[in-house]
């Protein structure tokens, strides 16, 4: 099926297109969502993402279901012996517990009296369930008092706390249609047109109205306020993003067909990049012939978040991880990805349990350009690429805020692919775009005149002197300071790169990059490759040169965007700006 459309519903964060799956519980009760076997639930219906594959696939992964999979038995019967009774309209009454608190037909429709995600909060408020499995918005205004959510973790919160205290975020509901571009273009014209002129009639026929016809959220959700087209290259798989996807596959249990100890499947972006993960590959061969590492080439960053997301046709993801910067850990974040593993710049803290190292994204000119900050407007700039943290993020969301420009503008930029082929690309890219006149300023990371001058670096840096460049101070006493003085001269502080895959992937990822740099870091026990260098400085797979990757603690990707840089969403960019006149 082809994704077509997505609804907007009401009370959804950032674009509204999502909601997320609660487990509520009465306030004054004292189990925990540890604490659910035995346990009477209410179900929205077998099917529903809020009310069964989210909270079902969640106990699964949390090992509380027991099910050795469905050549072993049904998840029905597997959830049927694990609560004690339910309602989970849809189910076959051949696992009578499923439907013994039902009080209509247990059918997936309205002819249940506990269907959908209304019908399972008043199973709940009617006392015949202990806990009801539904969507953040359901427990009504005057009612949030009476009710707490179960959390993960085993705590409770009160319902407002939805964003913090969920099972998992869920894409709004979608329109469907066959793989057919004219096809979809007739539907979302036809609906548009529908939708147009219910807001000029005001009266009469509402398109997400339910009401007078004695049921709730008939064709579309009642909380709907409108549609929007999604993008054209968006799949069901992308649509639905990496947690879900690993969600269904916990319910088929299509993880398990692959081996636990199977190799992990690195994206590289670029040949050069290519060329370094194949090095790596190959000596990643145990003893018994067994690679730890597999290389998946692709054109741009973007392209392989998309890559580590979405299953390929044989049933697999083309790409298990990536290093990436802190503003796309953010991006790979709102696409379902989690960071597993965070870059240590500082030897001294590469065995402590501190909180990971960051850098400093700095603004950089040639020495006596009289180039200031105040007076960027007009000039060519050279940037890592569009997303990165340093080289784009931070400070365009300065100069749009210091120079009052359109955002529009700043993305009108389409002229080099994002990836180690294009020769400007990178810290040290954007910096050789300065050294050789492509630009006038470089936004990039503050060890990168270091790593490429006095005698450090590749071969077109070697005559270059660090005492000939500057950067440039935003506010302050002076408008430049030697490229020594980043601490008090710099736009941001922002995280360390990291390490992103797939929740379900998480320990994998996490096991082999531990045996991988124990023997190939930079004081690893094999020194026929090193994992953490590249030729020519490129930062090739990783940032050069990071002493260690650590765990990136809870998985969260919120703290890896840099204050002062709003959210962006999950969607595909364009290629990666190298030098532009701003």
């Amino acid at each position: 099926m082809n994704t077509l459309l997505s609804a907007l519903l009401i009370g959804c964060l950032g674009s509204g297109s999502c909601y997320y799956a609660v487990a509520v519980a009465k306030k004054g009760t004292s189990f925990g969502f540890h604490d659910l076997k035995g346990k009477k639930s209410c179900h929205t219906g077998l099917g529903k993402s809020a009310g069964w594959n989210i909270p079902i696939g969640t106990l699964l992964s949390q090992g509380q279901i027991k099910w050795g999979g469905i050549d072993d038995e049904s998840i029905m019967r597997a959830v049927s012996e694990f609560f004690s009774a339910s309602c989970v309209p849809g189910a076959q009454r051949v696992y009578p517990h499923l439907c013994q608190l039902c009080k209509g037909d247990c059918s997936h429709s309205h002819r249940e009296t506990y269907y959908d995600d209304g019908g399972a909060f008043q199973c709940l408020k009617d006392g015949a369930g202990d806990v009801a499995f539904v969507n953040h918005f359901t427990v009504p205004d005057g009612e949030k008092g009476d009710y707490e959510l179960l959390c993960k973790d085993g705590s409770r919160k009160s319902i407002d706390e939805y964003a913090s205290c969920h099972l998992g975020r869920v894409p709004g509901n979608a329109v469907v249609s066959r793989d057919d571009p004219e096809l979809a273009t007739r539907i979302w014209e036809g609906l548009k047109g529908v939708m147009d002129m219910c807001l000029c009639v005001r009266r009469g026929f509402s398109l997400f109205s339910s009401e007078g016809y004695r049921a709730k959220n008939l064709l579309f959700k009642d909380s709907t306020q409108k549609l929007v087209q999604v993008p054209k290259s968006t799949d069901s798989f992308l649509y639905l993003g990496a947690t879900y996807m690993g969600v269904l596959r916990s319910l088929r249990k299509d993880a398990s067909s692959e081996p636990v100890s199977r190799a992990v499947r690195w994206c590289a972006v670029g040949h050069a990049e290519a060329q370094k993960c194949d090095i790596w590959s190959i000596n990643s061969i145990d003893e018994d012939g067994n690679g730890k590492i597999e290389c998946t080439p692709a054109r741009t960053v973007d392209e392989c978040i998309k890559k580590i997301m979405v299953w390929s046709k044989e049933g697999l993801n083309e790409a298990d991880a990536m290093a990436v910067d802190a503003g796309k850990v953010y991006s790979a974040g709102k696409c379902g990805l989690v960071p597993v593993m965070v870059e240590q710049y500082d030897e001294d803290k590469c065995a402590s349990q501190e909180q990971a190292s960051s850098y400093y994204a700095v603004a950089v000119v040639k020495k006596g350009s009289g180039i200031t900050w105040t007076g960027l407007q007009g000039k060519k700039s050279c940037h890592t690429g569009l997303g990165h943290t340093a080289g784009w993020n931070v400070p365009m969301e300065l100069i749009h805020s210091d120079y009052k420009i359109g955002k529009k503008l700043l993305a009108e930029v389409d002229k080099c692919r994002a990836s180690s082929n294009e020769l400007y690309y990178g810290y040290a890219g954007a910096f050789r775009c300065l050294v050789e006149g492509g630009g006038e300023v470089a936004f990039m990371k503050h060890t990168i005149v270091g790593e490429n001058s006095d005698g450090n670096g590749p071969s077109w840096a070697q005559a270059l002197k660090s005492d000939d460049f500057e950067l440039l101070c935003r506010g302050g006493s002076k408008p430049t300071a030697p490229v020594s003085e980043y601490l008090t001269c710099h736009l941001a502080k922002v995280p360390a790169h990291a390490v992103v895959t797939r929740p379900e992937f998480q320990p994998q990822v996490v096991a082999v990059l531990e045996d991988q740099q124990a023997k190939f870091g930079n004081s690893g026990s094999d020194p026929s490759f090193r994992m953490f260098q590249s030729k020519d400085g490129m930062n090739l797979l990783f940032t050069t040169p990071p002493n260690a990757s650590r765990r990136a603690g809870t998985g969260l990707y919120l703290p890896f965007l840099p204050e002062g840089v709003e959210e962006r969403p999950c969607t595909p960019k364009p290629p990666a700006p190298c030098s532009t006149a701003m």
